[in-house]
């Protein structure tokens, strides 16, 4: 996990990953490799990004998961909808996955539209998923429907998770605190609170808030 005030760079740190912006100083290792050595589109293969901003189209709910892969089977597509924890509402439509959804997902709720975005994730089976604040901008209610489908993906791949609520990520394996573009702590959620001043604060403030 990922994590610091806004605009300390964490959603710039993600991008590195895909290089979306390369390094200028230092290098970047995946697997031991610098990831300038691996080819641009065997990279970004490995990658599937959910961000809070989920771009869809006017089109079926199967064509918003599938359009990178024409080849994906409809029982494909109903697996991922399932692990994206979004079967229920397809039951509730009378076409299913052959509903369309209207520009940018207008037919959809917030909630609705990531874990769309999360099955178009999982379609892809990527070996590293990124979630760029993936929750911000929901209720509790339809976070906490996000997060189980979170919870289905996360076995053998690599999760990023750029969290804006800490609550989310208290067992992530490794916790970065990034400030002013530096990483400036690093350790497990129990770790940070006794050893991280920055880290402390910030969840302090964020279970004071919620109390």
């Amino acid at each position: 996990a990922i994590v610091g005030e806004s605009g300390a760079g964490k959603s710039t740190f993600s991008e590195l990953i895909p290089r979306l912006y390369d390094v200028t100083k230092g290098e970047l290792l995946l697997d031991d490799i610098n990831i300038k050595k691996y080819a641009l589109k065997d990279l970004r293969n490995l990658i599937s990004v959910v961000t809070q901003n989920t771009i869809l189209f006017n089109d079926t709910i199967k064509y918003n998961i599938s359009y990178s892969n024409n080849k994906v089977s409809d029982n494909e597509v109903l697996q991922a909808i399932k692990s994206a924890n979004l079967d229920n509402l397809i039951n509730d439509l009378p076409d299913g996955i052959n509903t369309i959804i209207g520009e940018n997902g207008v037919k959809l709720s917030g909630g609705e539209k990531q874990r769309l975005s999360i099955a178009r994730a999982i379609i892809k089976n990527p070996e590293i998923l990124i979630l760029d604040e993936a929750t911000a901008s929901l209720d509790t209610d339809s976070e906490k429907k996000v997060h189980e489908a979170i919870d289905n993906i996360i076995n053998n791949r690599t999760v990023i998770i750029i969290a804006h609520r800490l609550s989310t990520i208290v067992n992530a394996d490794k916790i970065l605190v990034i400030q002013k573009g530096k990483i400036i702590d690093e350790g497990t959620h129990d770790e940070l609170l006794e050893n991280s001043n920055v880290y402390k604060n910030l969840y302090e403030l964020q279970m004071g808030s919620l109390n």
